[in-house]
């Protein structure tokens, strides 16, 4: 049944995505699909229903009863909150048991169930995970010396090949690349023979 369409029996529709009853398989892809309109009619069998609002009386047989919850929360969070309990309670002690009678035998004797708690924080898995912690804080503390010790020899090294090169590019340099010292020498020379 589709809403919108306002007919009570089936109509042939093209379809395209986005719409109810119709699934695209590639893109841009249209259908015509054969849908039942949305108004009841008397070829009906069977309708599925969900109550929305209960009226002032009660319906005998759904609403007259209460039934209990069969099962309780199971993760440790939702068990605190149906509780109201703080972080230092036990929540293994709050978990909800039901009893259950053995189908095999009659005569045996009733035994209760409760669900396992998932990732549950206990005393004894903490330790475990300290040490995990305290191993990993170790490493990024060596790793973080390490590279300070490598960034120190490396501005070393950098430094000691620019001085050399300085070095090698003084010792080529000759007089005739530097003219003004070579003048200098020259005007010193010359006044020495004049005098």
């Amino acid at each position: 049944m589709k809403q919108g369409v306002l007919l009570p029996y089936r109509v042939r529709l093209l379809l395209v995505n986005g719409h109810s009853c119709y699934c695209t398989r590639c893109a841009g892809e249209r259908k015509r699909k054969s849908i039942r309109g949305c108004i009841v009619g008397p070829d009906i069998a069977v309708l599925s229903l969900v109550s929305v609002k209960q009226g002032d009386n009660d319906i005998p047989g759904l609403t007259d009863n209460v039934l209990p919850k069969r099962l309780g929360p199971k993760r440790a969070t939702k068990i605190r909150s149906f509780f109201n309990l703080g972080k230092e309670d036990d929540v293994r002690k709050y978990v909800v048991r039901r009893e259950v009678k053995s189908m095999k035998k009659e005569d045996a004797k009733p035994y209760t169930k409760a669900p396992k708690i998932p990732c549950l924080v206990t005393p004894l898995h903490l330790p475990p995970r300290r040490c995990l912690y305290s191993l990993k804080r170790r490493r990024i503390e060596h790793q973080k010396e390490q590279k300070a010790e490598f960034e120190a020899l490396l501005y070393k090294r950098v430094a000691e090949k620019k001085a050399k090169v300085a070095a090698i590019k003084a010792a080529h340099k000759t007089p005739a690349q530097c003219g003004s010292c070579f003048m200098l020498e020259e005007v010193a020379v010359s006044l020495a023979l004049y005098t």
